[in-house]
């Protein structure tokens, strides 16, 4: 399977907290780009799903990002170490008016 994106996936490890209507669950980002991202965790929303999502950057701040899950894979939280590509695969767009930078 090829991967014909035309933005390149970063492999980055950036902490983030994402939610329908909170971001209250802790997760990470497995690649990053510029459209979308990789979030590493056992508690996938179906795909469709909008979420909201509190980014912390390198220098601390926090970025708030609107997304829609467009794949996911769920897999029992004890193997997501050993799973490559597991999680959810989202799109998403900063939100100006919510983009608050504030260190944690």
């Amino acid at each position: 399977m090829s991967d014909n994106r035309i933005d390149k996936r970063l492999r980055k490890r950036l902490q983030l907290k994402f939610g329908i209507d909170m971001p209250n669950q802790v997760a990470f980002t497995e690649d990053i780009s510029q459209q979308g991202l990789c979030i590493k965790t056992a508690m996938v929303l179906v795909p469709g799903s909008r979420l909201k999502i509190d980014l912390t950057l390198p220098d601390g701040s926090v970025t708030r990002l609107a997304g829609v899950v467009m794949w996911a894979k769920k897999v029992p939280p004890r193997m997501l170490h050993m799973v490559k590509k597991c999680g959810m695969g989202v799109y998403h767009r900063i939100l100006a008016d919510d983009s608050h930078p504030r260190k944690m």
